[in-house]
């Protein structure tokens, strides 16, 4: 501990940045990987299988929400008192968040193989969607319990600066969904239950390896039992750190749920088309959220050691970096966008089309994401929890689900498409005086 503090606290930030964010950008780009590899395969079985996909995201996005929540919670928790010296301190943080979150992942899925058709219609299934969504959902939600477990244990080693270790898990995980993609849909002819098949034993097998390289090894903080302090301290710690992250990707599951509902009068070809420009993004994102991860356990780190001029060194190298980097990406995917979209539904010319449409426009936000992700990022990490709550909540609970309910009545499937990119306009324009207001006031 004495070595990662050491390291945190003084290696060069540019160095130290990307050697931290490299392996949080191929874990969230494996995370990201495994929707979209569903999406892929199961693209073959006919657009409405392809939405059923895309309706399940939501509920994805609520398992996922939990994770965060309990390993950005803990992580948070567990970097500052590691930056502090005390050990003690992150062990217990360490453990209560795991099983907490543990417990949370069975009440889903026990809740949700009770009302599973109920589900499936408030997630956005149509008629001709619904048996597909069944078949998806119902292994997805056995699922539950070990999604959120090794979500929380990813995050609980990126945040002591182990986010290598974290990377082994999720991607042997990621693997083996791919291959078994594969076989169950292809060569057993198992459908879209085979997808959800392959996702439910990859993400067992990702809780067990990120468990047991969390418990064999001195130089990390292990999560034990008898370190399990069920305390109202303990849990205020999780709300502080956790409850932007569960703002954001709770409000990213309602706003999807009304996003798919508003597409139905318009056809399963709309909600094919926006499901598929969804994991597109959303893997375009993950790869900035994986930097600005690489970025957390450094800003954590440091804050809690009170070298403040390092924190704010490395937030600003963050944010040029992404700038540039996804102003690049987002003209490529604006030129490349029909072939991008036609790799999933390559003989629907009217889901390329629109899926097309709604990627280009979305492309335009692109260069101003990095300062959204990483004021958010930096927020929740130092324990501001009031502005990190409202930044997190902005862009799906005050812009987007009131746009949903006055865009799409006027403008139908334009409506749609035009949404999400209005949503982060008006979010950049929220997170501007904030980080502003945080980096010359608490960091200057």
């Amino acid at each position: 501990m004495a070595d990662t503090f050491e390291r945190m606290t003084q290696e060069p930030i540019k160095q130290l940045v990307c050697q931290m964010a490299l392996p949080s950008i191929t874990i969230m780009m494996v995370s990201a990987l495994y929707n979209l590899a569903d999406t892929y395969f199961v693209g073959s079985l006919g657009t409405s299988a392809t939405a059923a996909v895309g309706v399940s995201f939501s509920l994805m996005a609520i398992i996922q929400a939990v994770g965060f929540f309990f390993g950005h919670g803990a992580g948070n928790a567990i970097s500052r008192s590691l930056g502090a010296q005390k050990p003690q301190d992150a062990e217990k943080m360490a453990a209560t968040g795991f099983f907490t979150a543990f417990g949370i992942g069975l009440v889903i899925a026990i809740s949700g193989r009770v009302f599973l058709l109920p589900l499936a219609r408030l997630l956005g299934a149509t008629d001709t969607i619904l048996p597909y969504a069944r078949d998806y959902l119902s292994c997805i939600l056995l699922a539950a319990p070990f999604m959120v477990s090794s979500l929380m244990l990813n995050n609980l080693l990126r945040f002591q600066g182990r986010a290598l270790l974290g990377m082994i898990g999720m991607t042997c995980g990621a693997a083996v969904n791919i291959a078994l993609d594969s076989l169950f849909i292809f060569v057993l002819h198992l459908g879209v239950k085979g997808a959800s098949l392959a996702t439910m034993i990859s993400q067992i097998l990702s809780c067990v390896v990120l468990f047991i390289i969390c418990d064999t090894g001195k130089d990390r903080v292990p999560v034990l039992p008898r370190n399990c302090a069920l305390t109202l301290g303990n849990y205020k710690e999780i709300v502080r750190g956790g409850i932007p992250s569960l703002l954001r990707q709770g409000l990213l599951s309602l706003s999807t749920m009304l996003l798919n509902q508003a597409a139905g009068p318009y056809g399963d070809g709309v909600i094919a088309a926006i499901s598929i420009v969804q994991r597109v993004f959303f893997m375009a994102s993950s790869a900035l959220i994986g930097f600005g991860q690489g970025f957390q356990p450094v800003c954590g780190f440091n804050y809690g050691a009170k070298q403040y001029h390092r924190v704010k060194s490395a937030f600003w190298f963050c944010v040029r970096l992404s700038t540039v980097v996804f102003t690049v990406l987002g003209i490529v995917c604006f030129i490349k966008a029909p072939n991008i979209i036609g790799l999933f539904r390559k003989d629907d010319p009217a889901v390329i089309r629109i899926g097309a449409q709604a990627l280009r426009i979305q492309c335009f936000i692109f260069p101003v994401a990095g300062w959204i992700v990483l004021n958010n990022m930096m927020l929740q990490t130092m324990g501001k929890a009031v502005p990190a709550s409202l930044l997190a909540l902005a862009r799906h609970g005050l812009f987007l689900i009131p746009l949903i309910f006055i865009l799409v009545p006027i403008l139908g499937v334009w409506g749609i498409q035009l949404c999400i990119p209005i949503a982060d306009i008006c979010t950049f324009m929220v997170a501007l005086p904030l980080g502003i207001r945080v980096l010359h006031k608490d960091l200057g």
